[in-house]
């Protein structure tokens, strides 16, 4: 990226976006997302049809995460802890290490890559949204 002509180091974007993960955790920390209220909007995608997306249940997750209740997380959304929070770490913290070597990293996932992510996506929501 460049501002004034000048480049950002590789490493300025991920650290912001770890700042700004943390400073979503802290007010996760203090807001029930299972009360509702508070500034987290709900699912767009739930609140015109009803049904849940893949992503559904990812804040309540996050916030049992946060108050170490395993199970809770589990139940608000299983695909999302087992699988896509691993894979959001693992591109996370590869990108920050990158750019804290000085290299900018831009993961190319391919045919098959974005195929088995979106498969995996829809393969979820249409199981979620059956089985209730």
């Amino acid at each position: 990226m460049r501002a004034n002509g000048r480049s950002f180091h590789p490493a300025a974007a991920p650290l912001t976006a770890l700042a700004a993960g943390l400073a979503a955790a802290a007010y996760l920390w203090r807001t029930n997302p299972h009360d509702g209220g508070g500034l987290l909007p709900r699912c767009p995608v739930n609140w015109t049809t009803g049904l849940s997306c893949p992503a559904c249940g990812g804040t309540r997750m996050a916030y049992d995460l946060l108050h170490g209740d395993l199970a809770a997380a589990l139940h608000d959304n299983a695909a999302l802890l087992l699988l896509g929070l691993p894979l959001g770490l693992w591109l996370g913290g590869r990108w920050l290490y990158e750019g804290l070597r000085g290299r900018r990293y831009r993961p190319r996932p391919g045919r098959r890559g974005t195929a088995a992510v979106l498969g995996t996506a829809l393969l979820w929501t249409v199981l979620r949204n059956v089985t209730g």
